[in-house]
């Protein structure tokens, strides 16, 4: 748990999300990444409460939320039913219009949300991810051995979960560690630690974080690609922050891979590895405060 949220179980549609929730005002969505959950949040999370109603979510496939067995055409997984699931649970809360900000995976969430809803969306945040279609197209071999796990996650079940579930818990440890700038396990807290070791030793929960990727490798890309072929754009404000040594910045420009996207587009980058909920916490706090808090909504 966040300290000072409260948890509860809401049914989604077809699956049934862990939640928690604490604060007032206007509502604030955050969404996790891969390998993680909503523990990555619980640096700064209580300090967004102190202005929000910020509501943490376990995406389908993660944590303490359902984990359903994917499908042939990987739609299970796809950010466009995930963000689908957002909605729902934006439509269980009661809540008709909220801000969201997402990190890697539940990034790429908050941007499809926007693009297929963007009546339910306030302003939208970014971390450390761009756009799939453009991510797939600007690697190189540098990027495809620092961002290897793309491809290997996203090969057929079930070759990863074999692969993973012979030590799962020590390619989690790898996989956190080497994304952060020192390649140490120490910024995270001992629960969050815990929490992540957990799910990807839960079978389900496995081959759902690999279904994420098979998604993001087909249906996701093609989704994207199409967006982008018929000049669909994003409408919310949108502030983008990226690591100086994260998976954006091998792409060479990140923000103007944003910026195609988004017309209102604001950005900055800071020192910090992939995690910068946990690295680096002060930067994201003052990147998304000011943006979430201004009246132009």
């Amino acid at each position: 748990m966040i300290p000072g949220f409260t948890p509860s179980r809401i049914a989604c549609g077809d699956v049934t999300l862990s939640v928690h929730r604490a604060g007032e005002g206007a509502p604030l969505i955050l969404l996790h990444g891969y390998p993680q959950n909503h523990h990555c949040w619980e640096k700064v999370a209580p300090t967004f409460a102190r202005h929000f109603d910020v509501i943490v979510p376990d995406l389908r496939g993660y944590g303490d939320s359902d984990a359903p067995p994917d499908d042939i055409s990987h739609r299970t997984y796809s950010k466009r039913q995930m963000a689908a699931d957002i909605v729902a649970l934006m439509d269980a809360l009661g809540i008709d219009r909220a801000h969201v900000l997402g990190h890697d995976r539940g990034g790429r969430v908050a941007y499809r949300l926007a693009l297929d809803h963007p009546d339910r969306l306030l302003r939208l945040g970014i971390i450390e991810i761009v756009p799939t279609g453009d991510f797939w197209n600007a690697w190189t071999a540098e990027l495809a051995m620092k961002a290897y796990h793309w491809t290997f996650l996203a090969q057929p079940a079930p070759l990863p979960e074999r692969m993973i579930g012979a030590d799962a818990a020590a390619y989690i440890d790898w996989t956190l560690s080497q994304w952060t700038l020192g390649k140490s396990l120490s910024i995270f807290g001992a629960q969050a630690l815990a929490s992540y070791r957990a799910q990807a030793t839960d079978p389900a929960h496995l081959h759902a974080m690999c279904a994420d990727y098979r998604a993001g490798a087909t249906f996701d890309r093609a989704v994207d690609q199409s967006d982008k072929a018929a000049g669909r754009t994003i409408a919310s404000p949108l502030h983008f922050l990226w690591a100086e040594t994260g998976f954006p910045a091998q792409t060479g420009d990140p923000a103007s891979l944003w910026r195609g996207w988004a017309p209102n587009l604001t950005h900055n980058s800071c020192v910090s590895g992939h995690f910068a909920m946990e690295e680096n916490p002060e930067a994201v706090l003052a990147a998304f405060l000011p943006h979430f808090q201004s009246v132009n909504h």
